[in-house]
């Protein structure tokens, strides 16, 4: 096993805190009413309520970071490879950017007056997400190669 490279230890934690803005940011609508940020509507797409919405963005924050940590450092459960986990792994985070693009696409055909990014703060970060799932599926793979 190689230990994880600095470039993809720094890419998994902008990813991550680019994440983290956005929950604060819809945190700080939601709770304090704060004025300059985006109304609600633009950060929440409803599919889900928004008292079941957080506690799971929270948990996603939880994994993602114990994820960097163990990156980090360069050992720990999520650094050591697993065939069939990382196979796994980067087939799920190419699905879900998939489905994503095709989201952003079809909300761009139903919402035309919405172009190019009216709506979008929740579909733009499900591509963070995304992209954190297949760096790291990448990260698996490339390890795979490497035995």
């Amino acid at each position: 096993m190689t230990a994880p490279s600095r470039l993809l230890v720094v890419l998994l934690w902008v990813l991550l805190f680019g994440f983290c803005l956005r929950v604060l940011g819809q945190m700080l609508v939601a709770f304090v009413g704060v004025s300059w940020l985006p109304p609600m509507e633009a950060w929440y797409s409803g599919l889900m309520p928004y008292p079941y919405l957080l506690p799971s963005q929270l948990l996603i924050i939880a994994l993602y970071s114990k994820v960097c940590l163990d990156f980090t450092r360069g050992e720990g459960f999520f650094v050591r490879t697993r065939p069939m986990f990382g196979r796994g792994i980067l087939t799920f985070g190419y699905t879900y950017l998939a489905a994503m693009i095709v989201r952003y696409l079809v909300h761009m055909s139903l919402y035309p007056e919405a172009r190019w990014f009216g709506g979008t703060i929740p579909i733009f970060f499900h591509w963070v997400l995304a992209a954190f799932i297949i760096a790291f599926g990448r990260y698996h793979r490339a390890q795979l190669k490497v035995r």
